[in-house]
């Protein structure tokens, strides 16, 4: 099959690192990607489905890595060579439609759930995820053994696969996963009702995630920080009570809350603010808007930064990660995971109209060079399309 590999070559990897400072999306075209004939991944057990993808998005962490910009944290984390893609909408064998939860966790690799009906990213040990029957990996698109979205077959574990109704269709469900992202960082928030809160960030995941706190939170008044005026449209209605641009964060958070300026910082500030950027700026500047015992909740995907935290110390504020999503404790006392309530947000938050192009596998330097750009080019989503 045609496939989209990733290989572990390092020179390739400083030299994509070194071209997408210089042009963002250049990097993939000369690092350690590839098109290329490879075999179909075998089934590594029983309880294990091929899946042929539709549609499978490209999203930061994937741009992160193909273009040489990834921690080196997950090195021991994946196997090489991997086919990128994990937010997959695709076809089993029988031809039913299905969307791919694409974490491996401790069912794929042969272990018992932390708790009954766990999601695959639930759980207080991480051990699992050098053990099983597949190799290393934490999800499908990142591990040796399963494929990913960007090639024509994947192998995914019967506790990632969830049944898409006939109600949405490949566009909504390719949404599912970075919607459920969304969600888990609404939950993370712990907002409580009349809360401030501030979304930094209007890509897929900060636009998934304006989307996942309008509807699992009560907040008094949603800011959120879109560059691009497409991205301030979005914002708008999906939910964001106002929208400023990068610029503006300070001054419309002091006016929000009625708090003074100290130096860089504000005295007070947002209860909550959701970073959906990642980077060292967005980080340094989401502790300053934030409240004294407050909370930051970081959704965009750092890398290795150098940031002084003494505001992070002396405000006592709580900066907690968001990774990917889990199981959440609803206001009625009753559990469910995020993966399943992400399916009700693509279809009444219409998050369909994120997706922007659609390129076939044959034109990958462009789709990544058209993701790398998404924002100044007016779009959000864009995905391969294998239909």
């Amino acid at each position: 099959m045609r496939a989209l590999l990733f290989e572990r070559k390092e020179l390739r990897y400083a030299a994509a690192a070194v071209a997408s400072r210089i042009l963002p999306g250049s990097g993939a075209g000369v690092g350690p990607l590839r098109l290329a004939d490879v075999d179909p991944p075998e089934l590594p057990g029983p309880d294990w489905r091929t899946v042929t993808p539709r549609l499978t998005g490209i999203c930061g962490s994937d741009l992160a890595t193909v273009e040489g910009r990834s921690s080196r944290y997950f090195e021991p984390l994946v196997s090489f060579p991997f086919v990128p893609g994990h937010e997959v909408v695709g076809d089993l064998a029988d031809g039913s439609r299905v969307a791919l939860e694409p974490v491996l966790g401790a069912e794929a690799r042969g272990e018992a759930p932390p708790f009954p009906g766990a999601a695959p990213g639930d759980g207080d040990d991480y051990g699992y995820l050098i053990g099983g029957p597949v190799e290393d990996g934490i999800q499908v698109g990142f591990c040796a053994t399963t494929g990913g979205g960007w090639g024509g077959e994947l192998v995914a574990h019967q506790s990632q696969i969830h049944a898409v109704p006939d109600d949405l269709s490949d566009e909504h469900a390719v949404m599912l996963e970075p919607a459920a992202g969304g969600i888990h960082a609404a939950f993370k928030g712990h907002i409580a009702d009349g809360a401030s809160v501030v979304v930094l960030g209007a890509g897929t995941m900060g636009l998934c995630s304006i989307a996942g706190v309008r509807a699992h939170a009560r907040p008094g008044h949603l800011l959120a920080v879109a560059k691009y005026p497409h991205q301030r449209e979005l914002a708008r209605a999906l939910g964001a009570d106002q929208v400023v641009g990068p610029d503006e964060v300070s001054r419309a958070v002091r006016r929000l809350v009625g708090c003074r300026v100290i130096g860089d910082d504000l005295s007070g500030g947002t209860d909550v603010t959701i970073d959906c950027v990642g980077s060292a700026a967005s980080i340094r500047q989401a502790i300053g808007i934030t409240r004294p015992r407050g909370r930051v909740v970081l959704v965009g995907m750092p890398g290795t930064a150098r940031m002084d935290l003494t505001g992070l110390w002396h405000r006592e504020t709580e900066l907690v990660g968001a990774y990917t999503y889990g199981s959440e404790v609803l206001p009625d006392g009753s559990m469910s995971t995020d993966f399943t309530l992400a399916f009700d947000l693509v279809r009444q938050a219409g998050l369909d109209r994120l997706v922007s192009a659609r390129y076939g596998l044959d034109r990958w330097r462009e789709a990544i060079a058209h993701a790398a750009e998404a924002g100044s080019r007016g779009a959000v989503k864009i995905v391969f399309d294998q239909r």
